[in-house]
């Protein structure tokens, strides 16, 4: 059959203008194929077969859409594809037209592809013919066989878009899967429409083509007089054979339709459980009616659509309410920290209900100080949740005591250790002097901090650590090794869970050495900064939450600390309290205290001999001068003692109990705060610059 009429394909170089009179007179007609520009060419017999108008047809094959139904060309343009891919040099096919009065009719191609000397094609020249006659009595076979093979495409075009939907986890994967061209188009559609049942209205989710959207549809009532409405209404499937039928049946909708020029539509119910959650509308330009079997192959393909639209819109559920509760452990607001910028941020992982422990905090402690913590409870599931939102707590409440940062982590330890669970969790905290800028870092279990510098250069700063919270308590190993770095004016430090630094295939130190990169050529706000990581985050996916805290020292400008001085005084020793009391005059001379210089020395002496008398530890003296909008010099004084100090009237011939009444009147502010199991005593007098 493909060799039928070979001997007329030997067509001259100068076609199309004197065709061949061999092919007239057997009712051939004959084209030319130009596959560099697209042009088809087709001779006057040609149009004849084709049952077109010279005007309707511009030589190009796009324009043979309205006599070609789309299952018969998409069939065709498949056998030319494979003929020009394999290496052929000639091709038949049998396809149908229909004609101007509606009726089909079977024509017969074949062509010689020209190839250069690459092999490359670059032309097809052949013959078209009525072959409605050949076939004669064979046709009602021929018709049901292609009928048989047109059945089976649409089902294995159902089984594939079942496949595809079985991996769609959102609803937007769901309308991907149905739009895309193997899907949609290979079920000869050409546009569509879905919609979801939301509080007795139908909310529009997809439609196409481009263009295609009907005004007032967004979303509509059930009871309103559209198909989609119908179907959910009735639960059952809506199919509109003919134009006419579609006029009759929605004037509504008709008129904003009519530019598609559709012929035919089904509209199918999405039901799960027996429930309408929405509906789909399925619309053609190339067909009237529709068989039993197209029809029950629409429905299998509307069922497979509704049960994955139902678990689509229940991960959806289920992932923002495990966000919720994720975002509802976490501190709702970061506190404002004078001296620092901070930025922090969270990505929830990609697992549905599945819930993280990764949490971060930030804890204002007295002195200028803060404290900056990371940390990643064992599991994903709300247990984690709940186990990381009571640590988190106290954890911040043993910073806010004054614990060192050691025995915060310890204390941590034990608390998760005698709590009613089996996790354990990585933790890391930083406690920052702003004022200086010195930080102490305890690590357990968790990965390093990061410092990008004030050139973007970022590094990886290695500190000792113990192990995991909860396991360091279980195996007595409280003794967590506190690590001290420098953060200069302009530098940032970094703390993140592993979720930003462990990728697919690659070990810890090429993740740390990714991310490093991608701080350096980040941006240097540390908003800007944050966001940037964790859209990386976000693009690159994974099963593990993300926890980040950015804090960034600011200059000088901003209220950091001149001056520091620090000396320890032992219980009755006369030689330390003498060298603190000539460390106090030589520093508030030096730092310009001017005439205030005496009060500072008496308040001071009288705070450390208090320390000293009431208690029975030493005391810890601490000097410094505070710049910003006033310059201030600060008096600090820390004992073991959690006792507070108490205001007394002095009897009229003693002395004790006028100590605070001298600090309350010549200090410009005092105070009393807790430190571990004991309490600092500060005072604070405005000293102005030297001119």
């Amino acid at each position: 059959m493909v060799d039928r009429g070979a001997s007329a394909l030997s067509l001259p170089d100068d076609w199309p203008a004197h065709p061949d009179p061999i092919l007239a007179l057997n009712l051939m007609g004959s084209f030319d194929w130009d596959l560099d520009t697209g042009l088809f060419h087709m001779d006057a017999q040609a149009h004849e077969v084709f049952d077109l108008r010279p005007d309707e047809y511009d030589n190009h094959p796009e324009s043979l859409a309205i006599r070609v139904p789309a299952a018969e060309a998409y069939r065709l343009d498949g056998a030319v594809s494979r003929a020009m891919k394999d290496g052929s040099e000639n091709y038949g096919a049998y396809f149908r037209i229909r004609r101007r009065d509606g009726t089909l009719r079977w024509t017969h191609t074949q062509g010689y592809i020209r190839r250069d000397e690459t092999g490359r094609p670059r032309r097809i020249i052949g013959i078209v013919r009525d072959a409605t006659q050949e076939l004669g009595d064979s046709e009602a076979r021929r018709e049901q066989d292609l009928r048989s093979a047109a059945r089976r495409e649409q089902t294995n075009v159902v089984q594939l878009t079942t496949a595809a939907l079985a991996h769609a986890r959102t609803v937007q994967d769901v309308i991907d899967v149905v739009k895309d061209t193997h899907g949609l188009t290979h079920l000869g559609a050409t546009s569509l429409v879905m919609g979801l049942v939301e509080a007795g209205r139908i909310r529009l989710i997809a439609e196409g083509p481009a263009g295609s959207f009907v005004p007032g549809t967004l979303v509509t009532r059930i009871d309103e007089p559209y198909p989609m409405s119908d179907v959910v209404r009735t639960l059952t499937p809506c199919f509109i054979e003919s134009p006419e039928e579609f006029a009759e049946g929605y004037p509504v909708l008709w008129p904003h339709i009519t530019d598609l020029n559709i012929t035919s539509a089904a509209y199918l119910p999405l039901i799960v459980q027996a429930r309408p959650i929405g509906a789909m509308g399925l619309l053609y330009s190339d067909r009237r009616g529709f068989s039993t079997e197209e029809r029950n192959v629409l429905l299998a393909l509307g069922s497979s659509i509704a049960q994955s639209l139902q678990r689509a819109m229940f991960f959806e559920q289920e992932k923002d309410l495990a966000t919720g509760l994720q975002q509802a452990m976490l501190p709702r607001t970061i506190p404002s920290v004078r001296g620092a910028d901070v930025a922090v941020r969270y990505r929830s992982a990609s697992l549905g209900r599945d819930i993280g422990g990764d949490w971060y905090d930030l804890i204002p402690l007295p002195g200028g100080r803060v404290g900056a913590v990371i940390g990643d409870v064992q599991g994903h599931d709300t247990h984690a949740a709940a186990v990381m939102g009571q640590l988190r707590i106290v954890l911040r409440a043993y910073a806010a005591e004054g614990h060192t940062p050691a025995a915060v982590m310890a204390r941590a330890s034990v608390f998760l250790h005698e709590l009613d669970t089996d996790r354990f969790a990585t933790c890391l905290y930083a406690e920052a002097d702003l004022s200086t800028g010195v930080v102490q870092v305890v690590r357990a279990g968790h990965i390093d901090p990061l410092i990008r510098h004030t050139d973007g250069s970022c590094r990886r700063v290695p500190v000792d650590g113990g192990l995991p919270l909860g396991l360091s308590a279980e195996f007595g190993r409280l003794d967590y090794p506190v690590g001290t770095l420098e953060l200069d004016p302009g530098h940032t430090l970094l703390l993140c869970t592993d979720g930003l630094v462990e990728q697919p295939g690659a070990d810890l130190d090429e993740g740390v050495h990714t991310l490093t990169a991608l701080i350096a050529s980040g941006p240097d706000d540390v908003r800007d900064l944050a966001d940037c990581l964790i859209d990386v985050a976000e693009e690159r996916g994974g099963e593990d939450d993300v926890a980040l805290l950015l804090l960034r020292r600011r200059g000088l400008e901003t209220g950091e600390c001149g001056g520091r001085l620090q000396q320890h005084v032992a219980p009755g020793d006369p030689e330390a309290l003498t060298e603190a009391r000539h460390m106090i005059r030589a520093a508030v001379r030096t730092w310009g205290a001017g005439d205030r210089a005496d009060e500072i020395e008496l308040v001071a002496d009288e705070v450390i001999t208090n320390a000293l008398m009431h208690t029975e530890g030493s005391a810890v003296v601490t000097l410094r001068v505070l710049t910003g909008k006033d310059r201030r010099l600060r008096v600090e004084v820390e004992d073991s003692s959690s006792a507070l100090p108490r205001r007394r009237e002095a009897g009229e011939s003693g002395v004790s109990g006028r100590g605070l009444l001298l600090v309350d009147l010549l200090s410009d502010a005092w105070g009393v705060e807790a430190r571990g199991g004991g309490k600092c005593v500060w005072c604070e007098f405005v000293v102005p610059e030297d001119d």
